[in-house]
């Protein structure tokens, strides 16, 4: 299986990019994982929300093959433990599942179709973070749930 994490707009601090560069290096000891940025639509000043939403989910969307399964990190999704976190990613590798992709969405969230394609949601806080924030914190607990997999001494019960 791989891991993909897809995120709309670049990592504008080069600190949080040098951190989640860090984890991604670590993370491909364990599995094959990639971060593919999507870059932010031009004139958003000109669209409602619901035509950005609109726009975002047909990137993300065009992302995607057809065996891909998609889980959504939004904020009104199942919140896990660590530990909880990774048992869920070990029983998707044993489904058999070739590709496993994780979205951020855009500042107002996901369109109805990518709602409607989604196999999941999951929340990571009930805590609002920035999108950047939010890649490091995931990619972190990513790379903790694979250590606590491997009973690796990262993760400490």
């Amino acid at each position: 299986m791989t891991i993909k994490l897809i995120a709309i707009g670049k990592t504008d601090n080069n600190h949080l990019q040098t951190l989640i560069e860090d984890y991604i290096k670590r993370l491909n000891f364990y599995i094959k994982f990639a971060i593919e940025i999507i870059p932010d639509i031009k004139n958003v000043k000109n669209l409602s929300e619901s035509q950005q939403k609109i726009k975002e989910g047909e990137l993300i969307l065009n992302k995607l093959s057809p065996t891909d399964e998609l889980i959504l990190l939004d904020e009104n999704g199942k919140q896990f433990d660590s530990v909880s976190f990774s048992e869920y990613l070990q029983k998707k590798m044993n489904s058999g599942i070739k590709q496993l992709v994780f979205v951020i969405g855009g500042p107002y969230g996901f369109s109805d179709e990518v709602y409607n394609k989604s196999n999941g949601k999951i929340s990571l806080s009930k805590m609002t973070f920035s999108h950047q924030m939010i890649r490091l914190f995931f990619t972190e607990q990513l790379y903790r749930s694979f250590t606590i997999l491997k009973n690796e001494p990262y993760h400490h019960r």
